[in-house]
Formats: structure tokens, sequence, C-alpha cells
């Protein structure tokens, strides 16, 4: 009988039909201990469960804090803040480029106003929280930090992530505001600010989720994030942080996609790779800043609109790839999102996905139940070789922000994402209920509808504020940005007192657009 033909993955790996141990011939540390291939801590969720950080945010502050204190009531153990597109590219509610989009893709924060109701009745001090915000995201942490001040939580117990990634924007996402350069500064502004106030707080997270939404594959997706983390460690280093100190603060946010044993290798190699990065090319010696952690959500690409429940099937093999790859918290999609947001219902099949994984799954009993695996080990050797050539190929550029300036990121990107549309088409690869196992009627799926009035409520609250704050002491502090922005002293202190006496999210933004400008992707990649 001839010998079976090697498949080849979605990363372009040839898979063989059979791995012995000449495939994995090298030992593996144990869990804890560098290069953490095994995990970050020795007895993994023996030792602490990892947080179920569901992201929700939607419509009004009124609206998303009631999702919250249901999520939390249900055994949420984090939160996880999604923020709508005008908030997100720095724009008010009552902006003229807001309409239509106020409160869509996320909840609506324009002011100290709408973050106090974001977070009233949930006890700062107790949760976690992260924040998927990134060219306004000192803004936001700021606001959070005022909040909790209000509640009388001191600085020093604040925990969670701001999203804080602004390279993979100019890549995958497209939410950026200002160029570059000043956009890197607000990034290492935020590393020292927290360092100094907010010890707890995780700096950033190092997004590879939207490289890999926006069609990379798992080397790219690995690569590239290690690449922007790269550049963001040279900024901080350049700007006279310290290794061992900024790199315990830093985190990564990875997509978990539906190959269940590449996307368990992708996390394997990524705790391999950077542990080698911070060591080799920056000195660390602290284990924390060597040891990657990491925040997991499942593909929001998969998701079909064609029999949606089967998305349900799909998000809990992506989940259980998450946490034998030894993710630290995860968010797990609902199955309706490629129709709609989540309605109540969905939102709690996904939290039930992951507890059911805990609970009933074995998935807290030991640390990397898959190491050892020839398999396992195979792949996750050759993902950490692939995703170092490409590394190696950014480097060539002069690194992560120049191959950005330049187009190669995006063009990698680009061709992946046309090669898989390509396969799908012709039933290369197979999604199951689109192209193939079809079916001709759909399923009727009850979906999440906006409240109409909440747009009005918002621009109402806005307005309000704008009226009753004291209008001299807003115009002193934007001035004050203003002014910290042309020169090279940390900007949060300003943005703080500015959000404090109730400027706006948008008027510190243009404030900021009018001394740096915008970035111009079009222009800049002729």
């Amino acid at each position: 009988m001839a010998a079976a033909e090697d498949e080849l993955s979605e990363s372009g790996i040839e898979l063989k039909p059979v791995y012995g141990p000449e495939d994995a011939p090298h030992p593996v540390e144990p869990p804890g201990e560098p290069p953490f291939t095994r995990g970050p801590y020795p007895d993994m969720y023996r030792g602490r469960p990892w947080t179920i950080r569901q992201y929700a945010g939607f419509a009004s502050a009124e609206e998303s804090n009631a999702r919250y204190r249901y999520l939390l009531e249900q055994g949420q153990t984090g939160l996880s803040v999604a923020f709508d597109l005008p908030t997100q590219l720095g724009y008010d509610s009552d902006d003229p480029r807001s309409l239509g989009e106020v409160g869509r893709t996320g909840v609506a924060i324009d002011s100290l106003a709408d973050m106090e109701i974001l977070f009233d009745r949930i006890p700062l001090a107790e949760v976690s929280t992260s924040m998927t915000i990134n060219a306004p995201a000192s803004l936001l942490l700021l606001l959070y930090e005022l909040v909790a001040e209000q509640q009388g939580v001191a600085s020093t117990a604040l925990r969670g992530t701001v999203q804080n990634d602004i390279l993979k924007e100019y890549v995958a996402r497209g939410n950026y505001i200002f160029p570059p350069k000043p956009s890197m500064r607000l990034t290492t502004d935020l590393f020292a600010y927290c360092a100094e106030r907010i010890p707890n707080w995780n700096t950033i997270s190092i997004s590879g989720y939207h490289i890999r939404e926006a069609g990379a594959t798992a080397v790219q997706e690995l690569a590239f994030t290690l690449a922007n983390g790269i550049a963001y460690c040279r900024a901080a280093v350049d700007a006279g942080l310290s290794p061992d100190d900024f790199g315990e603060r830093l985190s990564f946010f990875f997509n978990a996609h539906n190959d269940f044993f590449i996307e368990v290798a992708k996390f394997r190699a990524a705790r391999r790779l950077w542990a080698r990065i911070m060591g080799e090319r920056f000195g660390a010696t602290n284990p924390k800043a060597l040891a990657l952690r990491f925040h997991a959500q499942t593909g929001g690409s998969t998701l079909t609109a064609q029999q949606p429940d089967n998305n349900i099937v799909r998000v809990a093999i992506q989940a259980f790839a998450a946490v034998c790859g030894g993710t630290q918290s995860l968010h797990t999609n609902a199955f309706d999102e490629a129709l709609a947001l989540p309605t109540e219902h969905s939102a709690k099949v996904a939290l039930r996905t992951q507890q059911i994984i805990a609970e009933e799954g074995g998935a807290l009993d030991t640390a990397d139940p898959l190491g050892g695996s020839y398999f396992i080990e195979a792949l996750t050797d050759e993902l950490e070789t692939r995703a170092w050539e490409l590394i190696s190929r950014v480097d060539e550029f002069g690194g992560a922000v120049e191959a950005i300036e330049r187009g190669f990121v995006q063009a990698e990107i680009e061709q992946s994402a046309f090669e898989w549309q390509q396969q799908v088409e012709r039933g290369d690869r197979v999604i199951v209920g689109v192209n193939r196992y079809t079916e001709d009627e759909a399923e009727k799926v009850e979906l999440h509808r906006l409240d109409p009035d909440s747009e009005r409520r918002q621009l109402e609250r806005t307005a309000r504020v704008r009226a009753e704050r004291n209008a001299e002491e807003a115009a002193r502090a934007l001035e004050a940005v203003r002014e910290a922005a042309l020169g090279e002293t940390n900007l949060l202190p300003p943005l703080r007192d500015a959000l404090r006496v109730r400027c706006t999210v948008g008027e510190i933004c243009e404030t900021l657009r009018a001394e740096w400008g915008m970035y111009d992707a079009v222009r800049a990649r002729l």
C-alpha cells in the first residue's frame, strides 16, 4: 500500500500521517521555568483558573453596566469593555462624523460622566477589567482611575489591562488617529505613568487577534505580533525604562482558531519565542519579564451567519485549544455574532461554554496536558522556526514600524487572506454549512436590538456635561494638553487633569490632532 501523503495546514505546514520520537527529540522544561514553553506558572490552573473575561459593551453606559452586572452574577470573573467606533477614533457622540455609529459596536464614552455610570455598583477593587481601546487608550485608562478614586479605591489596587496596541491598528484594524511616532509616545508615556501610579495594571495587550481576523495565518499572527512587541520594548528602552520592570506588565492577546493542535502549539511557541526575545535582545533577567502571559478570544472571523448553531461547537473547540495552550484569560464568542451583537441568551451560552470546560472537561487538572505529544512538540518547534524566520524579515526593514510604513506586513496578510478565500471558494477548505452540508432555508435566530433612543440620551448627556462644567477650567486644561503635546514631558498627568474637569474625549483628541496631525494610510503607502 502506498504511503499516505502529507496534509497541508492552513499555515502551510506539512502534516505527517504519524509522528514519533524522532519528531520531538528534545526534552522540554517543566511549566513555570524559562523559556516557559509549558506555561508561565508551575502548576498553572491548579493554582488559579484562567479568568473568564467576556467582552461586552453596547449602546449607552447604562445598558452596558446592566450587562456587566448580569455577567458577574452569572459567574464571570473579570470585565472586558467594548467601546463604540467613535470612542475608538477619538470623536464625541455628538460629532457629525459619529452619526449612526453611536453605541453600535460597543459602549459610547465621551466623558467622566459616562464612565461613572458604566462602572456604577461595580467594585473596582475586586474585579479586573480589560479595555479594548488603542489610539485613545490613555484617556480611557485615566477615566477608569478617576472613577476608582471616586469609589475610594487606590490606584495601586487596580488590576486589569488596556490594549494600547496602536501598531496593529495600522496593520489590520484601522482604528488609528495619529501618526506612528506620537502614537508610540502615548504608549510609552502610559508605561511610565502606570509604573509610578498603577503598578498592577498591564500596560499593553500586544494583539495578534486582529491580525488573524484580517486573514493572517497562525505563523503570521505569531511573528507579526511578537515583532510589534519588539518595537514597543525598543521604544520603552529608548525612553529610559527598564525591560526588567516594564516587561512584567506586558501582556498579549491571541486568536483561538479552529485548527485545535496548531493553535495549542502556537501558544506554546509564543512563550518560547518571547523569552528568547526579552533575554537576547533586551537583556532582561527578571523571570516575570521573560514569561509571556496572554488573553485569548475565540475567532470571530470563523463564525458563520449560515447555521449559526454550529458556531457553538466552533467556539468550544477554540476555547479548549486556548486552555490547553495555557491562556491566562479567555473570551468565548456568542453563536449569533455573525448576525448582530449578542443577546443575553447567547452571551450566557458563551459564558457557560467556559464554565463547562473548567468544571466538567478536566481542564484544571494538570499543566500543559498535551506536552510531550510527539505531534504537539513537533508543531511547536515548526511554528517557532517559521515565526522566527518571518520576524527576521521584519528586522531587515528596520523593525515593525518601518515594515508597516513600507506596507510589507499588510501585503503579507492580504495575500494570505486572498489565498484562504480562494481555497474556500474552490471547496479545498471546508466550512460546514457554507460550502458543504448546506441547507436551503436559513435558521431563524432572535437577534439583539439596540434601543433607538440610546443615541439621543447619549447626546443629551454630553451636552449637559459641557453646559454644567466650569468652562474656564476646561479651556485651561485643554491648553495645558496642547503645550504638553509640543514638549517631551509625560502627557498623562495633563490628560488626567483635563478629564477631571469634564473635558471630553473628543475635545482632547482634537487638541492633539491639531498639533500632531492624523495618519493617512493611503498616502503612507504611496
